[in-house]
């Protein structure tokens, strides 16, 4: 009699998920009200008054379907430049002295420096992807000297257009409270 009353009755277990089932139905119908009556508090507060794109058609909404469309968006919202290694190490050698003229010390300027040339060497003795790979290393002590040389140049030029003479310099004394 012991194992009877252990056992799970059928009839018992249906009944008991079919209410389970009635009660997350429920639930569903009750959501669907819930958020239906927080779009309509929203509207009459004015939530959705003067919204960006308000009276203008859905950008893409007739084109046909792209599964890649989001990386497309990315690439043209941050304006991503997707290059082969030998094309990238070729624009970055045409900007790196703007690059470099942004950074403070020479000894940032050498690690950008040698940065660069150790991914145009590894660049250089990997298997090539794209056109060849014509970029060379830079010559590190000549491209911080030509740096150290852009520098004073902007200095001198920045020297020269300020109002003030350079032999009078302004005293900055400390002041106690």
């Amino acid at each position: 009699m012991a194992e009877a009353e252990q056992r799970p009755d059928p009839a018992r277990a249906r009944d008991r998920r079919a209410a389970e089932k009635a009660a997350a139905r429920a639930r569903m119908q009750q959501q669907h009200t819930w958020v239906d009556l927080q779009v309509q508090q929203a509207i009459e507060r004015g939530d959705f008054d003067n919204l960006p794109g308000a009276g203008k058609p859905i950008e893409g909404l007739g084109e046909t379907h792209d599964p890649d469309w989001w990386v497309k968006k990315l690439v043209e919202r941050e304006q991503i430049a997707v290059l082969p290694p030998s094309l990238q190490l070729r624009k970055e050698d045409g900007e790196l002295d703007a690059r470099l003229d942004k950074l403070a010390t020479e000894a940032e300027v050498r690690a950008a420096v040698e940065d660069f040339n150790a991914r145009v060497i590894h660049a250089r003795y990997s298997t090539p992807q794209g056109p060849p790979l014509v970029t060379m290393p830079r010559d590190v002590d000549a491209t911080v000297a030509a740096w150290a040389e852009r520098r004073a140049a902007r200095r001198r030029a920045s020297a020269a257009a300020s109002p003030t003479p350079p032999g009078s310099r302004r005293r900055w004394r400390w002041r106690r409270r």
